[in-house]
């Protein structure tokens, strides 16, 4: 098959290098032309995909796979169009912000060929796929959906840095807005994708067919506003263990010791283009939802709440240096998107903090432009909050942090003993 892939993000190339592994012929539209350049050259735009690297550098060679800025030269004649650019929400009134979508549907809609199957991979709220894309690509392209191309909803279901994976580990969901679409999408995944075997699961694992794309659109925002709503149970229980004098881990560990209970973790924040955008998603469509609403609150709250429990194990915090530790979301992720570092930040600075923010994976200039102050392990500090669990975090003692008088531990990766003489506190634990 010829296949196009648009937008060459951290979702997007491994899927073009996905798809060119199974030998189609695959072309990648970016709007970056370093990112097009970089992709030809076979050098992959950013690090921190799991066999990426090793996957350019054979299929470009071999011309399976090759990118572009034109719409032109990779659309036309296609058997299918894969789109994965990415939908923000604004952070103020949680409206999705499809500017960055619509530009591409229009142009891709401008040179859509008959025969063509267009399939959505970005997550949406319920709905889009059919009142927006459906009357958009048919008005650029003057084609009819249904009769002279297919459209399709199949959400992305993966990680980054283990995307290969993951796309054999999960089910492929497929929604149509008909039923020869729908047959079409199954038949396209089928030849482009491989999974493992499930025995945990109901049916097969492969492509499943949900019936309507609206139904495909529901089931990714359900599976992931599952996990916001359970992590805003947990930091609740969190919360409120911390003033009983229990132990919220012992509990959830128990709670989860019977087979039907499966509480998450409590921390310091949810961050991500993922957890914490999709349940806004969500409450577009359903704004009566009290219940993801209320754990959405819970939750980005939490930075906030952190900063509290520092406050009341040091002290008044202004004019004392703390340090924040990880700038990134998530531990091994060089990603900042709603990361609770700018929570954390803001409200150590609202208290008169002098804050500095350390991250592996991020240096001087990296930090500065994110607006932080750059912090250095042996620097003198006062305190500090841990906010990413980065794996170099976890061996941290008082002589990489000389001088502090409280250690909270945002991501509960260290322990009391790891720092003799300090008041350390882990978010749902009592103070002992």
């Amino acid at each position: 098959m010829k296949i196009a892939v648009i937008a060459l993000g951290k979702i997007g190339l491994p899927l073009a290098v996905q798809f060119a592994s199974k030998g189609h012929d695959v072309v990648g539209v970016d709007v970056s032309q370093r990112t097009v350049d970089l992709v030809n050259q076979g050098v992959e735009p950013f690090p921190g995909e799991a066999h990426l690297q090793e996957k350019l550098a054979e299929l470009i060679p071999a011309g399976r796979l090759r990118a572009t800025t034109d719409y032109a030269d990779a659309v036309p004649g296609a058997d299918a169009v894969v789109l994965v650019v990415p939908l923000f929400v604004d952070e103020e009134t949680a409206e999705p912000q499809f500017d960055w979508m619509d530009a591409a549907t229009r142009s891709l809609g401008a040179v859509l060929t008959a025969g063509t199957l267009v399939s959505y991979e970005t997550t949406l709220p319920v709905g889009i796929t059919r009142s927006r894309w459906k009357p958009m690509l048919e008005e650029a392209s003057g084609l009819t959906e249904g009769v002279d191309f297919d459209l399709v909803f199949s959400p992305e279901r993966v990680l980054t840095g283990r995307v290969f994976a993951d796309l054999r580990k999960y089910p492929k969901l497929v929604g149509g807005l008909s039923e020869g679409g729908a047959a079409k999408a199954v038949k396209f995944y089928e030849a482009v994708l491989d999974f493992d075997e499930r025995p945990d699961l109901a049916r097969p694992n492969g492509v499943w067919d949900l019936g309507s794309a609206e139904a495909a659109e529901l089931a990714k925002l359900a599976e992931t506003t599952y996990r916001d709503v359970n992590i805003g149970l947990a930091n609740q229980f969190a919360r409120y263990a911390s003033t009983a004098g229990i132990d919220v881990y012992q509990v959830i560990e128990a709670s989860n010791s019977q087979p039907y209970s499966h509480i998450h973790q409590p921390g310091i924040a949810v961050g991500g283009h993922c957890i914490p955008v999709y349940p806004r998603l969500y409450l577009w469509t359903d704004p009566e939802a009290t219940v993801v609403s209320a754990a959405r609150a819970a939750n980005a709250g939490m930075p906030e709440y952190t900063i509290g429990l520092l406050e009341g194990a040091y002290g008044d915090l202004a004019g004392a240096k703390v340090v924040v530790l990880g700038a990134a979301y998530r531990g091994g992720v060089k990603e900042t998107a709603f990361s609770g570092v700018f929570g954390a930040v803001a409200a150590l600075n609202a208290r008169g903090a002098v804050t500095v923010v350390h991250d592996p994976l991020y240096d001087d200039d990296e930090l500065t432009r994110l607006g932080f102050t750059p912090y250095h392990l042996g620097e003198p500090a006062d305190a500090v909050v841990v906010q990413a669990d980065h794996d170099e975090y976890r061996s941290l003692g008082p002589d990489d942090l000389p001088g502090i008088a409280a250690f909270i531990d945002g991501r509960r990766i260290s322990s009391a003993d790891r720092w003799p003489g300090i008041a350390y506190r882990v978010i749902g634990k009592a103070t002992s």
